[in-house]
């Protein structure tokens, strides 16, 4: 791609083949080099300041040492041609570049004049003239971002939504759905909390709990509220923290208020923050 730009050319050049190469200059890549060639020689500016430094003789097996530019061969064009890599010194100071993996979830593009020329889009030069605007474009793809939460935030029982783009916010589970007491409970719950704009789930199948946790777990709501009978006659609930994993006993009357505490804590908040009762 370098090279492309620097040449203006409308693809990227072809690699010559080590026979290719071998036709041009004598000899097979490794001990090919630029002195005695006539052709034009571009330099990376990483090898700019050498001096006495070892190139091949353009036979093979052979090399040449102690050359220098300029006496041994002329340079065509000084450019930045290649890629950088793990280690390089930095033209400025005397760090070096260090390489970590990233997660791309947005990206920018240079459009240069391509799409104003065709859309007339100019504007008046300070010459007087009239000139085609420079173009660009940038956006953060949705799907990305999810897809990314999701690789950071995880466990091995599924996903850990952080609770700022969680679809889920809140997982009720409501374990005795044949029980009158208990599914009127926890519907009160989930339409308090839906009251206050949170966005729930209300898992009422009939099915055994730990079904219903293993799934809970898979889907990733940051808060879970279990709702059933023997919760219910001793008067408290569960509350399940799905970063941590850590369960909260709460008084069934302050369930609501403290889930909401909960949610106004994380949006405040980067990360999803423990529970604090």
């Amino acid at each position: 791609v370098k090279l492309k730009n620097l040449f203006g050319l409308s693809n990227p050049p072809l690699m010559l083949t080590d026979k290719e190469v071998q036709e041009t200059t004598g000899a097979y890549p490794g001990s090919c080099g630029p002195v005695g060639l006539q052709i034009p020689i571009y330099a990376d500016t990483g090898v700019s300041g050498f001096k006495n430094f070892i190139v091949g003789a353009n036979k093979d097996g052979f090399h040449m040492r102690n050359v220098n530019f300029n006496r041994d061969f002329k340079i065509t064009q000084i450019a930045d041609l290649r890629l950088t890599r793990e280690g390089d010194r930095c033209p400025k100071c005397e760090g070096s570049l260090q390489s970590v993996r990233g997660i791309e979830v947005g990206h920018v593009f240079y459009l240069g004049t391509k799409y104003s020329i065709a859309m007339n889009a100019s504007f008046l030069a300070q010459d007087g003239t009239s000139k085609p605007m420079e173009m660009g474009c940038y956006g953060i793809g949705i799907t990305r971002t999810v897809q990314a939460a999701i690789e950071q935030s995880h466990d091995k029982d599924g996903i850990i939504w952080p609770l700022s783009i969680a679809p889920i916010q809140i997982h009720i589970c409501l374990l005795d759905p044949l029980d009158e007491e208990v599914k009127q409970a926890a519907e009160i719950i989930y339409s308090e909390l839906k009251s206050h704009g949170v966005d729930c789930l209300l898992d009422d199948r009939d099915e055994r709990a730990g079904v219903k946790f293993k799934d809970a777990d898979l889907i990733g709501a940051p808060l879970r509220i279990n709702v059933g009978a023997r919760a219910l006659k001793s008067g408290e609930l569960e509350l399940v923290i799905r970063q941590t994993k850590e369960t909260r006993k709460i008084q069934v009357a302050q369930c609501v208020d403290e889930a909401m505490s909960f949610i106004r804590a994380g949006r405040s908040s980067a990360m999803t923050p423990r529970m604090t009762l």
